[in-house]
């Protein structure tokens, strides 16, 4: 059996080498620099951050856990080891290690995303207690198939009804205008079918910080519809360009309740992917939707959108 060893990560030695395995085995693009700042922004919800290394010191993989922004007892992590060290017990050393380090930390309840077309890593995980609380398809559009001609009329009946479509840059991105933006994304999101209620911020400075702070936060990328009638936030649709990317992610496109069943998704989703194309020159965009999100993915799939491999999210309850 291979010798291993585990050591904490450095982000001088490591960071390369870790942003590298992010980008080709969890297929998320990530540059050494943007690790290192998610990293010293993130640093206090991290409680293990270990690499595995063979007897020539060459990196086998490695383990990055973090706290929940809204239940402290509640983490995520990554666990990667490189193809050719699989199968040589590289995962269950790591694995192991994450577990006691969760387990010192009162973590009651860990969560990992696995590529849905990766059996193995679902099997691994399955053997050890995880179990499958949701299902994020992921979805690509070929931008030059996209035509938002057609939405145009649906655009200005909206306006004409009283809606404003505009952007965080446009009302200046102030203080005032992310909080309304907070209100919004979170009450949109823990509604979204199939979200089970959750909040995806536990407050607004937590969302200022990861969302409004972050270097991938475009305030022209952040389209919004606002009710002039009432003065209400009624719609969104975010959308940037991570760095090293060759293509926009939609991060979020979500609607009030209230609002729902008007066609504002469509809307102002529309006016984001005209975004993409003009401004982050860009022809793909990328998202994920809960598979129970279903008004969401019929609209994709009007938009052009097709399927790709996706994600699972894995949950296991320490305490049973």
């Amino acid at each position: 059996m291979k010798t291993i060893r585990l050591r904490p990560a450095e982000s001088a030695r490591d960071f390369g080498e870790l942003a590298a395995m992010f980008t080709s085995l969890a297929h998320e693009p990530t540059t050494e620099p943007g690790l290192l700042e998610d990293y010293q922004k993130h640093q206090e919800q991290i409680f293990c951050l270990r690499a595995a290394e063979d007897e020539q010191g060459s990196l086998l993989g490695f383990t990055w856990a973090y706290l929940d922004r809204v239940g402290a007892d509640r983490a995520s992590f990554y666990l990667l080891v490189k193809p050719e060290a699989r199968r040589q017990g590289v995962g269950t050393r790591l694995y192991q290690d994450l577990a006691s380090a969760a387990a010192s930390n009162s973590v009651n309840t860990l969560r990992v995303s696995l590529d849905d077309t990766c059996p193995e890593c679902r099997r691994f995980a399955e053997a050890r207690g995880y179990r499958e609380i949701r299902h994020q398809m992921a979805m690509a559009l070929d931008l030059e198939k996209f035509d938002g001609r057609p939405y145009d009329a649906m655009i200005a009946r909206l306006e004409g009804e009283g809606f404003q479509f505009t952007s965080m840059e446009a009302l200046g991105n102030t203080e005032e205008a992310q909080r309304k933006l907070y209100l919004l994304n979170d009450s949109a999101a823990a509604t979204t079918p199939g979200s089970d209620s959750e909040h995806p911020w536990a407050s607004f400075e937590e969302f200022q910080k990861n969302v409004c702070q972050s270097d991938w936060y475009k305030p022209a990328g952040q389209m919004v519809v606002i009710d002039t009638h009432t003065g209400a936030w009624a719609a969104m649709s975010a959308i940037t360009r991570f760095e090293g990317a060759d293509y926009a992610y939609n991060l979020f496109t979500g609607v009030e309740m209230a609002y729902r069943g008007r066609k504002l998704a469509q809307a102002v989703k529309t006016l984001a992917l005209r975004y993409a194309r003009q401004v982050l020159g860009v022809s793909t965009v990328r998202t994920h939707h809960n598979t129970l999100n279903l008004p969401m993915i019929a609209i994709d799939r009007k938009f052009g959108y097709v399927q790709t491999p996706g994600l699972y999210l894995m949950e296991k309850r320490l305490a049973e």
